[in-house]
This record gives structure tokens, C-alpha cells and sequence, in this order.
């Protein structure tokens, strides 16, 4: 088969596909503008965060496939891709560790200080008194929003911290999921309007969905404790980004950030957001899934959906 890889990829995954006889076209710097040219006679398209539109389907006139190298698939048109008889798979939970150490990473950069203190050390300024300032992470309240395979990987660490885990309940919860609730000890409450103001930390690991948009708005963050600490690693466009301006500003609420609104896709750019710039973010480049296991695991992930598209009994389909 024809397959184009139009995102980063490990190499050894690279060539284990031209060994299995297929023929790859592998073109990491390709961006959504330039998919449509670059489809060609593919039958199968890869993509990690590159966008996949309708033109690009239109296109497509051999694609059979798109597989998203990763969970999130809102950068696809999955409603044109059904139309046009394409089916659209991803690989979920492979890269949860890697963006669960991350928002620990990021929790423990906000209650240190760590990003400050680093900066007026290089630049030669020694404030110990100032640095030594910290609330601690032990016994702390931390609220987790989505209990997938990220939520869930980031409450069995927040255990090991000694945090008290909190989640809005779900009746429609699977059996292994309610397993794992259970076995780490996650208190479940009614609502966010429950959970918010008991928690001194709030991490975000909702899908992008039109119910999820913009969810964390001026009501949310109101609900909020001052001071509380506020996560997000999943989508930009789950954040009203003048709304949480507003509250670091007016609450003291702090934010460790890997995703933002119109943020850039691949490659280097300039990046102009007031979010990103602003005092109380400490803030990262979408990097919370590129961790060198992570990338290993989702490009198993891919191979298995390609075998399993080869032998007719498709795995991961979210298009169906």
C-alpha cells in the first residue's frame, strides 16, 4: 500500500513499514495547506497534530485511512472523511505517562517556583528568602477533569505526592475504569460545582467537544479557589484564555500550560500570546506526548491499526 507519514515518526517504525512491503512517503515538515498537493494516490494518510480538512479528503481519491499518531482526532474532518468513505482511527492512551509527568512537572514548577528561581540564578541574583516560599504538594486537594487514560495516570501519581484526588462522577463509567477510581482512592462528588472551590489544584483532561468548548469560562474559574493552581494539557480551545487572564489577575490563581488557543503547529515560529506571556503561567510548546517511550508506544499503536486495516478487522475506528 501507498502510505504518506506527514508528522514525525520513529525511524525504525519507518523502515519496519517498507520492510512489510509498503510504500512510504515520509515528509515530517508537511502542513495542513500542503496536504491537499501531497495526498497523491495515498491510500493511507499518518498524522500527529497536522490538520486533516476536507479539501485534503477531496483530494484523497485512493484514501482509505487517516490514522492520528495519538488520542485527540479534532484536528480531523471526521464527518467529511465518513462522507467520503474514509475511515479515521487514533491510537489512544499510549502517550498518557508521558503527558502525566508532565503535569506533575508542571505542579511542581508552579509550588517551587522553579522556572523563576532558575532565571535569577543564571542571572546571578540569589533571593533565597524569596524562593523559599512554597506550599508543599502533600495533603493538597487536586481535581481531575476526565478520567481517560491521562486523568487516571495523573491521579495514581498525585497519590504517590500524598494529594486527596477529586473527579465529578459518572454513571456510565466502564467496570475497569471504576477499578482504577476505587484502587487509587478518588473521591467522587456531584459537580463541578462540588469540586471547584474544595480544590487547590484543577487539571484538565477533557476532549475537545462542542459541550467542552470554552468550559473553562468565567463561571469555572470564579468557582475556583484563590491562589488554586489551574492545569491544562489537553486542548487550547477548552480555555477562555481572557477569562483565565482575568482571574490570575484578580485571584492570584496560577497556570501551568501546555496548550493554548491558535497555537502553532509544527516547526518554528513566532508565537504572540498574551496567555503564554503573562506572570502567573508557567507554560510549555505542546510537548506533553513527546517523550521518546511515548512516541515509541503510539507508533506501535499505528502498526497494529495498519495491520489490523490489512487483515480487515479495523481497530481504534472513531468514524464508524
Amino acid at each position: 500500500m501507498k502510505i504518506l507519514i506527514a508528522d514525525t515518526f520513529p525511524g525504525s517504525h519507518v523502515t519496519a513499514l517498507k520492510n512489510r512491503g509498503h510504500q512510504i512517503t515520509f515528509d515530517p515538515d508537511l502542513e495542513a495547506d500542503a496536504l491537499d498537493n501531497a495526498i497523491g494516490e495515498n491510500e493511507i494518510l499518518i498524522v500527529r497534530g497536522t490538520a486533516v480538512r476536507a479539501s485534503t479528503l477531496e483530494n484523497g481519491k485512493a484514501l482509505r485511512l487517516v490514522v492520528r499518531a495519538g488520542a485527540g482526532t479534532n484536528s480531523i474532518d471526521k464527518v467529511h472523511a465518513a462522507k467520503a468513505n474514509v475511515r479515521v482511527c487514533n491510537v489512544p492512551g499510549a502517550n498518557a505517562t508521558a503527558v502525566a509527568e508532565l503535569v506533575m512537572g508542571l505542579i511542581i514548577a508552579i509550588d517551587r517556583n522553579i522556572e523563576s528561581n532558575a532565571c535569577d540564578l543564571k542571572a546571578g541574583i540569589w533571593n533565597k528568602k524569596k524562593y523559599s516560599r512554597a506550599r508543599g504538594l502533600h495533603g493538597q486537594n487536586i481535581g481531575i477533569l476526565g478520567l481517560g487514560a491521562v486523568g487516571l495516570a495523573v491521579a495514581e501519581r498525585a497519590r504517590a505526592f500524598g494529594m486527596k484526588i477529586y473527579a465529578v462522577h459518572k454513571p456510565d463509567r466502564l467496570l475497569e475504569t471504576e477499578r482504577r477510581i476505587r484502587a487509587v482512592g478518588i473521591t467522587q462528588v456531584r459537580s463541578l460545582e462540588e469540586l471547584l472551590p474544595v480544590c487547590d489544584i484543577v487539571s484538565l483532561h477533557m476532549p475537545l467537544a462542542q459541550e467542552t468548548k470554552r468550559m473553562v469560562n468565567e463561571s469555572f474559574l470564579d468557582k475556583m479557589k484563590a491562589g488554586a493552581i489551574f492545569i491544562n494539557t489537553s486542548r487550547g480551545d477548552l480555555v477562555d484564555e481572557t477569562a483565565l487572564i482575568q482571574a490570575m489577575d484578580s485571584k492570584d490563581i496560577r497556570a501551568g500550560l501546555d496548550v493554548y488557543n491558535d497555537e502553532p503547529g509544527t516547526g518554528i515560529r513566532t508565537f504572540e500570546s498574551k496567555l503564554a506571556r503573562h506572570k502567573r503561567v508557567c507554560g510549555t510548546h505542546h510537548i506533553g506526548a513527546s517523550t521518546e517511550q511515548a512516541q515509541n508506544a503510539v507508533a506501535d499503536g499505528v502498526m497494529e491499526i495498519i495491520q489490523s486495516y490489512e487483515n480487515g478487522d479495523l481497530k481504534y475506528c472513531v468514524n464508524n
